[in-house]
């Protein structure tokens, strides 16, 4: 039972970071200057998600740009981020090292070395 009121305590602080991580941009650069140091790995694991969706938000606006179908696929396109997005926050809060709906698993591979 101590054993997992310890690993309670010590993800504590991970798990703030890991939140932090879902709050805007600014957050995920937060997130990651403070966790550069302690290196905790449930908050490695929720900053590249949140990379992940930043980047996929990035993409969504550059096809935002092109007329009509580029339209038509942004605006899909952030429901389906947002959706990601939520369901990567109440992992986050849970504790849980879930990927991220559709794309998470990508995340994962791609930022490995971060």
């Amino acid at each position: 039972m101590e054993t997992t009121d310890n690993k309670t305590a010590v993800a504590g602080e991970g798990k703030n970071i890991a939140i932090i991580a879902y709050i805007t941009i600014i957050g995920l650069i937060i997130a990651f200057v403070m966790n550069n140091d302690k290196k905790d790995a449930f908050a490695s694991y929720h900053i590249k998600q949140s990379l992940g969706l930043a980047c996929t938000g990035l993409a969504l606006g550059a096809i935002g740009m092109i007329p009509i179908l580029g339209w038509i696929i942004n605006i899909l396109g952030i429901f389906v981020l947002l959706y990601m997005w939520i369901m990567g926050l109440i992992n986050a809060f849970n504790g849980k090292e879930s990927p991220v709906p559709f794309l998470g698993v990508k995340f994962i591979e791609w930022f490995k070395n971060i």
